[in-house]
């Protein structure tokens, strides 16, 4: 009986080592969400190795909507995740009461303006109809790629944030603007011939960045953001994740893997 007893605890003891090292070897598990498509790619084949090196062991978790991952974060189930703007971010913290925190920049599909029927900005016809974003944001940023490819301008005392076509002084092709919701902005390039499609959506119907007749000019305040809770950003991970975001690695795959990509400023 004392040999059993014996042989039994000193099992015990080997599982019990066993299962240390094996956590000691995973190192800390992190866990990042990251809307499905682009953003999820980029966790992963971006962001995650050199997470890795440093010595953690990074779980990814994909989301479908811009509500679930930051309630995520924000009940702890997240340490940090990667989707959304600055913007975005500071109204849903306003609307729910959360303290979401951008930590850093990264990389962004910017918004395009994209046609099914002519093949530059010049053969663009005059009276043409052009399909924008309906929130006030985005159908600001899409009048900012219009002004920027040369076919309207707009008043310098306009809200960059909430242009509206009043603002505009001048629309040279006389550009007729249809609202739309952004999911439907990749399918009015072939049915209305001219569409402003925010980067997200253009990738996830399959619509290649490089077809774009013109291209946002992206800022701080609309490309995307790694965020935290506030209360986690001055910790050891905080910095970890910049460092990760700022590393050779991650700006060779962002060059190699997500061409068109607009970057921030301090990467370019």
């Amino acid at each position: 009986m004392r040999g059993i007893l014996l042989f039994l605890a000193g099992t015990l003891g080997v599982i019990i080592m066993s299962s240390v090292l094996l956590y000691e070897d995973e190192g800390e598990v992190i866990t990042i969400g990251a809307s499905t498509g682009p953003f999820s790619d980029m966790v992963n084949f971006a962001l995650k190795p050199p997470l890795e090196e440093m010595g953690y062991s990074v779980e990814i978790i994909e989301y479908t909507d811009y509500v679930q991952p930051n309630n995520a974060l924000h009940n702890g189930d997240l340490d940090a995740n990667l989707y959304q703007n600055i913007l975005f971010m500071e109204d849903f913290n306003e609307e729910n009461g959360t303290d979401l925190e951008a930590l850093v920049q990264v990389p962004t599909a910017p918004m395009g303006l994209y046609s099914g029927e002519y093949d530059s900005i010049e053969a663009i016809e005059n009276g043409s109809e052009v399909a924008l974003p309906l929130d006030p944001v985005n159908a600001s940023r899409g009048f900012l790629t219009l002004q920027d490819a040369g076919l309207i301008t707009i008043s310098e005392d306009a809200n960059t944030f909430a242009i509206e076509e009043a603002d505009i002084t001048a629309n040279n092709k006389n550009l007729e603007f249809v609202f739309q919701d952004a999911g439907q902005l990749p399918r009015s390039v072939d049915q209305i011939g001219l569409s402003l499609v925010p980067g997200n959506f253009a990738l996830a119907s399959g619509m290649d960045l490089n077809d774009a007749l013109g291209l946002e000019v992206m800022n701080e305040y609309v490309r995307n953001q790694v965020v935290m809770n506030a209360s986690d950003t001055d910790s050891a991970l905080a910095d970890d994740l910049v460092e990760a975001v700022q590393s050779d690695y991650f700006e060779s795959v962002i060059d190699e893997d997500f061409e068109g990509f607009d970057k921030p400023e301090e990467e370019e």
